[in-house]
């Protein structure tokens, strides 16, 4: 049977990585790095417990109506590296920060350099080795790009009440998205361009009794360009290979809505629930290896639902989310060209000619455990991804369906520690991502890598492999009152 794949990214648009508001798919267990971690978090060492557990400094990056609980103006600076295992990437990041509160206004902003390297690119032509020839090398900007991201936030308190509306704005200059060059394999160069921008508008209510609402709308948009370079095949085993260059667009727009609402039962305990709903649509999909045939739109509608519980005995607290993610996803492919089908009917230009439909069934848990010790917080936690869909292939040129399921679960076990001193707080982060690897298609007794970030969502054009990797992610901050 004729199967395709497809990649659709939808990347978090903000440098939250324990937030519902955007929702994650994946259909392969791809280890992807850190790359939109750049501002600390105290509950990541947590696991990222988040529903009933409050972030001073990374709650107003999330909804930033949430700036109006800031108990200061402070500068943060949080240096953020992470790696992938067996040579797969790895980047450093530099953010800077100032967060604060003046009177019933708040706001803040920051900007954060980061470089990312790319996998190593092994030289792919025929007989290049025998023969002796010099290497194929890669250009700079392929194997270490450069992005910039820069972010601002602002609101106000309504006078006589308990009740902040802010907005916000994300935008990243990007020269390189994490994995995007595994999606094009056997290509001698991938060279990235684009951007990425984020906008808010939150509110939040601090009621009687310890209760908390929040609601929150969101527009994230993704426009990237991929200029990918390969042999030109009718040359390709030639003493004198040539080479082409291939340029794809990557589009995508999401829209997003989420409310919030915990309620506090006792001086000790604290629970609380969330509702999202995602609707993201990709007017260009990029012609990846996995399918070298056009790609044209997409839906899809992610929604979750979860519950929160918290419970602090004097110095310890103990918190607990539990998630659950249904989505639904539709993608296709278009003729580019009138096409015969089997059945001899003719499918014109811009008519489908593979249908796919997603439906996921995912849940996540995360459990956190910290403990105060004099002028420290330790931090430990563990996160739990179970992703579960189902996809349903109906192939119109042939006039075949097929069905495919598949399960697995991610690991995510972190450490955590503040360190509160008169003049700044030192805050530490460690995170390690177990349970994925770098999938590729099997041809011809080969393996072609085809993986990806962790939002791409590709349908297998062939029976996968996995190479098993591991992400390790260490950050330090450093948090001072200014002022």
């Amino acid at each position: 049977m004729h199967n395709v794949s497809f990649a659709l990214l939808a990347l978090l648009a903000i440098p939250v990585a324990a937030s519902s508001q955007l929702i994650n798919l994946k259909t392969v267990p791809v280890a992807a790095g850190d790359q939109f971690l750049l501002f600390p978090s105290q509950t990541l060492g947590l696991g990222g417990v988040s529903i009933a557990v409050d972030d001073s400094l990374y709650d107003p990056l999330v909804n930033p109506a949430k700036g109006g609980r800031l108990p200061d103006t402070r500068l943060v600076m949080s240096p953020t590296v992470y790696a992938i295992t067996r040579g797969n990437g790895h980047a450093v990041s530099v953010p800077v920060a100032m967060l604060g509160r003046w009177g019933r206004s708040f706001g803040g902003g920051g900007v954060a350099l980061q470089q990312l390297s790319a996998r190593k690119r092994i030289d792919t032509r025929p007989f290049a080795r025998s023969r002796g020839d010099q290497p194929f090398t890669t250009t700079l900007s392929s194997r270490s790009n450069r992005n910039l991201y820069a972010f601002a936030f602002g609101g106000r308190t309504l006078p006589g009440s308990r009740v902040s509306l802010g907005a916000s704005a994300f935008a990243a200059d990007l020269q390189a998205l994490d994995g995007v060059d595994l999606l094009y394999a056997s290509a001698l160069d991938v060279e990235q361009s684009g951007y990425l921008a984020d906008v808010r508008v939150g509110m939040v209510a601090d009621l009687e009794h310890g209760r908390t609402f929040e609601a929150l709308l969101l527009f994230n948009r993704l426009s990237m360009s991929h200029e990918v370079t390969y042999f030109n095949e009718e040359r390709r085993f030639t003493t004198d290979p040539e080479t082409v260059i291939q340029v794809n667009l990557d589009l995508t727009n999401t829209w997003g809505a989420h409310l919030g609402y915990t309620q506090a039962l006792n001086d000790e305990l604290r629970i609380g629930g969330i509702l999202t709903a995602n609707v993201r649509s990709h007017p260009k999909i990029p012609n990846y290896e996995l399918a070298n045939i056009p790609r044209d739109p997409g839906t899809s509608w992610a929604y979750n639902i979860g519950i929160g519980i918290s419970n602090r005995r004097g110095p310890a607290i103990l918190a607990v989310d539990i998630i659950y993610e249904p989505v639904r996803l539709h993608t296709w492919a278009e003729a580019a060209q009138p096409v015969t089908a089997a059945s001899g009917v003719t499918i014109p230009t811009g008519a489908k000619t593979v249908d796919n439909r997603f439906w996921f069934s995912n849940a996540i848990m995360r459990i956190g455990l910290g403990h105060d010790v004099g002028i420290a917080t330790l931090r430990g936690g563990l996160e739990l991804r179970s992703f579960n869909y189902r996809l349903r292939q109906r192939d119109l040129v042939l006039g075949e369906s097929r069905t495919q399921s598949e399960q697995w679960m991610e690991w995510t076990p972190s450490l955590g520690a503040t360190i509160r001193l008169p003049e700044f707080e030192l805050h530490y982060l460690g995170r390690l991502t177990l349970g994925t690897g770098q999938p590729g298609v099997a041809f011809d007794g080969f393996q072609r890598q085809g993986a990806a970030q962790a939002s791409f969502i590709p349908a297998p054009s062939g029976p996968l492999g996995l190479a098993d990797v591991r992400v390790w992610t260490q950050q330090i901050a450093i948090s001072m009152p200014i002022g």
